[in-house]
């Protein structure tokens, strides 16, 4: 859900030192790539133009070719909305989607393929239309009452400046709910709300089966007079609720929404949720590729590199409420590549939204964003019937059936690029070690652990670049002799000599790099 830029609001009253936990990674996690998913716009098996769990259980061989390690699911529990984020019922799965049985069998299936599976569990509000609410709103004595706030009067605006406090329709009274008036946001110093909590997690890891969740809106949980973001009783909550999900399932696997800059997203680790998704370096990822400059690239993955293990933050390009990564990019394909290629060999645990992998575009409003899946150019591919929301108009011409043919496409780079960082040793868990290099549009970066390492060259400029020649700081790499191989294909790299102080000088790769063309060189002895 969209979020506002600022969450600095009570972030000093709750930050803490921030320490890299020392637990092992998951092994699920090495090299892996997760893949979000809207289930109403994947595949329709039955013709109503929604997609389904069926529709979705059919399609898991295409994501598990794609390479992913996991799928995270919009939200699949009921709810009156076409986006599920208002939930009425959290013990049902949507029935346009399917029912539970249904949803159990295709996290069977996702498992017999390898595949985690991830559903977004939305905490900070329920549906206005939830039973809970309805007899919170209706009778003033119901013991529910206290699972929502309510005022006779609206106590100021909400965390962005915007209205919170929304009339009644039963009486003149006004009851809090952050996004919008469908959304009442439950009240977490009840403890009976944080209890319901814990059952609902536990119930979704042990009755459906799931592997964790994706955290919606985790800033805005708790409230605490004037702090409405980020807030000292937000962080104990999600300790709490933390140790509750490792005592039911030891390996559940938690990443959540913090829509800020690192060092709002920081006060939320060590001992809260696994990780969080990285809006930072989104903005740095996207804005290199926009205007072909380098600078400020790697800051935010080396800050996060030296205080988290990878596994603990998800770098990604867009998701379900940004304007799509190719339409964000001019509908230039060529940026499209090189920011797939940025994302998939740096470190972090990198999510990929649905369609990325083909260019599907897309802009506000949100449904716009949301668009079917375009497998093949017949209405997209997505249904036999009318689908819920009209593909784009590119759906013809841009699709997987299409790309599936073509070697050079979108689709086969990502494909290449997500099992090599499954393979490599250097792209699943080396360290980033950024390079300079003589012109600045290029970025230049090593991964690298004790074995391997991989060279990373990207010119993200219009224009060639001729003679481009790379340094580093000492010990980047042992002193020897290297052979680049070029893992994406085309020419190899020239001989790397790499002195007795393990600095790259001048080391000029390639004689030329074209617009928007990357390297990536294999450094073999």
């Amino acid at each position: 859900m969209r979020r506002g830029a600022s969450l600095g609001l009570c972030a000093a009253l709750a930050a803490a030192p921030v320490a890299a936990a020392q637990t092992a990674a998951p092994a699920w996690t090495h090299g892996a790539v997760c893949y979000e998913v809207f289930v109403r716009s994947f595949y329709d098996s039955d013709g109503d133009g929604i997609g389904d769990l069926s529709g979705l259980i059919r399609k898991l061989d295409y994501i598990n070719g794609l390479g992913a390690s996991c799928i995270w699911l919009m939200p699949v529990a009921q709810s009156p909305s076409y986006h599920g984020y208002d939930v009425s019922d959290y013990y049902r799965v949507e029935p346009a989607y399917g029912t539970n049985d249904d949803f159990k069998r295709l996290v069977a299936q996702a498992h017999r393929r390898g595949i985690k599976v991830l559903v977004d569990m939305v905490l900070n509000h329920s549906s206005s239309e939830h039973p809970y609410f309805q007899a919170a709103l209706r009778d003033t004595t119901s013991a529910y009452r206290t699972w929502y706030r309510f005022s006779r009067t609206p106590l100021g605006k909400g965390p962005w400046g915007g209205e919170a406090w929304h009339r009644s329709p039963v009486r003149d009274e006004y009851y809090y709910g952050v996004f919008w008036s469908g959304m009442p946001d439950l009240n977490y110093q009840t403890p009976a709300v944080r209890k319901e909590a814990n059952k609902i997690a536990t119930f979704w890891l042990r009755e459906m089966g799931v592997d964790g969740f994706r955290l919606d809106a985790v800033p805005y949980v708790v409230e605490e007079g004037a702090c409405l973001a980020g807030c000292p009783g937000t962080h104990a909550f999600l300790r709490e609720y933390a140790a509750h999900l490792r005592s039911v399932k030891p390996d559940a696997y938690t990443v959540g929404e913090v829509w800020a800059n690192i060092d709002a997203m920081l006060p939320y680790y060590p001992d809260q949720l696994t990780a969080y998704f990285a809006f930072e370096l989104s903005d740095s990822l996207l804005s290199a590729v926009r205007t072909g400059s380098a600078a400020g690239l790697l800051t935010g993955f080396l800050r996060l590199e030296d205080t988290l293990p990878a596994y603990r933050w998800s770098p990604f390009l867009t998701n379900h409420d940004q304007t799509r990564t190719l339409t964000a990019l001019g509908g230039d394909v060529a940026r499209a590549r090189i920011a797939a290629t940025l994302l998939l060999t740096l470190p972090g645990l990198p999510f990929i939204y649905y369609g990325e992998e083909i260019g599907m575009t897309g802009d506000k409003p949100d449904e716009r964003l949301r668009t079917p899946m375009q497998w093949s150019p017949r209405s997209g591919g997505f249904t036999t019937g009318k689908p819920w929301e009209a593909p784009q108009a590119d759906s013809l011409t841009t699709n997987v059936a299409v790309e599936d043919r073509d070697p050079n496409s979108l689709l086969h780079l990502y494909r290449h690029l997500i099992h090599l960082r499954k393979q490599n040793e250097a792209l699943a868990t080396g360290e980033l070690v950024p390079l300079s290099t003589t012109s600045p549009q290029v970025a230049a970066y090593l991964r690298r652990t004790n074995r391997r390492a991989v060279l990373v060259v990207a010119n993200l400029g219009g224009s060639a670049v001729s003679g481009v020649a790379i340094a580093s700081a000492e010990r980047a790499l042992p002193p020897r002799a290297y052979t680049p191989r070029n893992l994406l294909g085309g020419p190899d790299g020239a001989k790397l000599h790499v002195g007795a102080d393990g600095r790259l000088r001048e080391y000029v790769p390639v004689a030329a790099i074209g617009p928007r063309e990357s390297l990536v060189l294999e450094l073999r002895e």
